[in-house]
């Protein structure tokens, strides 16, 4: 199998009608090319483009029209007042860390006495654990609450009943056709109003049960006698979480990331200083936390213990927190060199076999690390565009990782493909399950026929969208700080992209041996431009070209300039051009 190298330029959508866009721009004082982008994102009226643009916490719904919520209060409210013991149970990526650890703060805040658990990943495996549950129940809790999993957990919710333990759930996972029996399910899957809350993330679940309780706790005259927390100051937690797990950043989402993202960047929390400082990070952009400040976090999990992410966020004191960042850095490079290990033997694997007719991908290996598979999952797809499972083996047994193309919904095709599996889930991109060694080949059967079912040959070329065709002298220095209003960027709301045509090239070179850069001029205007990772493109920067590019402001010495981030380039009198 060989890597794809071709990709579609596709608009992001339908043209908006010059009325409608001429609209915005006197209702919104914006202008032509940011209502454009504004509208490809699903911004269709002027009141969407006002709260998109102001995005403010006080247009978050009702945290009673999620499931279950008013039962799940009443019983942390009953806890809190008799002075139950509560264990709260959450998982080792970012979002199941970010959210134990909001809901471990708030409640100790609150008064509440809360211990915690996360599961070891490559002892304990993903979601509630049956071990974790039976320590809840010797510790004295009486209420067990799971952030980021439990949905599935029909086997573990027996349990906490046989012990007397009530269970409330908060997930945001895809549900089963069978449910957990257990004293509250709070997951916006199971939601039956019109309110789009299904693309919360786990700890957008957990914040918006403290919210609900909050609110009760009020109405009950608990904070008469109990000092209220601010829960604006855990949105650093819910941004950090739900830019990591990859959920829309529109709407609910949007607001949530974008309080969140302010308090990272004055990092208010020692713990998110802390990490800052061993991550270098001097401005704080959703980018930033998904490459590299969630990656440290996610690295506990990978190759330690998730709980030390905890401790860290909980963390006060610099004595403590410190060596716990430098821990968590230095797990990162651990696993960033595994990553490169396992990715490198994967692609060997991939391209001496002869298997380019394939809709998918089904790798196993017993020299893996069930840590790192997920991420070299999303490696591979970006380089061969294919639905991907990476497995890795140990003593008969396979924890796997999967990783989705547009067009496909994973966790749709694992349930088609299920009957090999021993157990399985996640979302619509991303999913984890669990299989025998020996089921191996009819589970890459199984996925494959899958894979054809929802997928066509056309489905298997990747599409770079983009906002429009533009000139390049359309751009200023006033109308990129417009556009940047737009952030956060993310899945959902991505950075606008755009296409010039007919560019010369200047001053070509590389950088480090993995980048491009170089001088685009049109019609008399010319600009720089960055090629990450496409040094290996450089004899295409001859003749004309047309780009396909991200605009921003690059700032050096204090100046501002503009720069084009380069997505994809071509010759402009490709064939292929679109």
């Amino acid at each position: 199998m060989q890597p794809v190298r071709l990709r579609k330029w596709k608009l992001r959508g339908k043209q908006p009608e010059i009325t409608l866009i001429t609209h915005f721009i006197h209702e919104l004082g914006i202008q032509n090319l940011t209502a454009q982008v504004m509208m490809f994102r699903g911004v269709t009226t002027v009141e969407q483009g006002l709260e998109f643009l102001r995005a403010n916490l006080s247009a978050l719904p009702d945290p009673d029209l999620l499931p279950d919520m008013a039962i799940a209060c009443a019983r942390i409210e009953q806890a809190l007042v008799q002075g139950e013991k509560i264990a709260v149970h959450g998982d080792y990526d970012v979002d199941g860390i970010t959210g134990c650890t909001l809901l471990v703060e708030t409640l100790r805040a609150l008064g509440g006495k809360v211990e915690y658990h996360i599961p070891l990943r490559l002892k304990d495996g993903y979601g509630l654990s049956s071990d974790a549950i039976r320590s809840a129940y010797e510790n004295g809790c009486s209420l067990v609450l799971s952030v980021d999993c439990g949905v599935s957990a029909q086997v573990e919710a027996d349990l906490a009943a046989e012990l007397g333990l009530d269970l409330i759930i908060t997930d945001h996972h895809q549900p089963p056709d069978e449910l957990p029996v257990c004293f509250a399910l709070i997951n916006p899957h199971l939601s039956t109003n019109d309110v789009p809350m299904q693309d919360l993330s786990g700890v957008g679940v957990a914040f918006f049960l403290l919210v609900g309780l909050r609110r009760r706790l009020r109405e009950n005259n608990y904070f008469t006698t109990n000092v209220e927390p601010d829960l604006r100051l855990g949105l650093d937690l819910v941004a950090l979480g739900t830019i990591a797990d990859i959920v829309p950043l529109g709407g609910i989402n949007r607001i949530l990331v974008r309080s969140g993202l302010q308090l990272l960047e004055t990092g208010v929390r020692a713990g998110i200083a802390a990490l800052k400082r061993v991550a270098d990070v001097k401005h704080v952009s959703s980018g930033v936390v998904g490459f590299r400040l969630a990656p440290r976090l996610n690295a506990a999990g990978r190759l330690e213990d998730a709980a030390l992410g905890v401790k860290l966020l909980l963390g006060e004191s610099s004595q403590d927190i410190d060596p716990l960042a430098e821990l968590l850095d230095g797990f990162n490079r651990e696993r960033q060199k595994i990553e490169q290990k396992t990715l490198a033997e994967a692609i060997v694997l991939l391209e001496e076999q002869n298997q380019s007719e394939c809709y998918s991908i089904v790798l196993a290996s017993k020299n893996w690390h069930s840590g790192v598979i997920g991420i070299v999952a999303s490696r591979l797809v970006e380089r061969y565009h294919r639905p991907t499972v990476m497995i890795a083996l140990e003593d008969g047994l396979g924890k796997g990782s999967a990783r989705s193309i547009s067009g496909f919904n994973l966790y749709n095709g694992l349930q088609e493909s299920s009957e090999p599996l021993a157990g399985f889930g996640g979302h619509a991109m991303a999913a984890g399950l669990s299989i025998t060694e020996e089921n191996l080949s009819d589970f890459t059967t199984a996925f494959e026929q899958a894979a054809r079912a929802q997928l066509s040959a056309e489905d298997l070329l990747p599409v770079s969208y983009h906002d429009g065709e533009v000139a390049l002298s359309i751009f200023t220095l006033l109308l990129l700080k417009e556009l940047e209003t737009l952030n956060p960027y993310g899945a959902g709301n991505p950075q606008p992209a755009f296409v010039s045509r007919n560019c010369k090239i200047y001053s070509p070179r590389t950088l480090s041996d993995k980048h491009l850069k170089f001088d685009v001029e049109q019609n008399g205007f010319r600009v720089g431009c960055i090629a990450f990772g496409m040094a290996d493109r450089f004899d295409q920067l001859d003749g004309e070209i047309d780009l396909l590019y991200r605009p921003g402001i690059n700032q050096w010495r204090g100046k501002e300039s503009i720069q084009l981030q380069v997505v994809d380039i071509r010759t402009s009198d490709c064939a292929d051009n679109v």
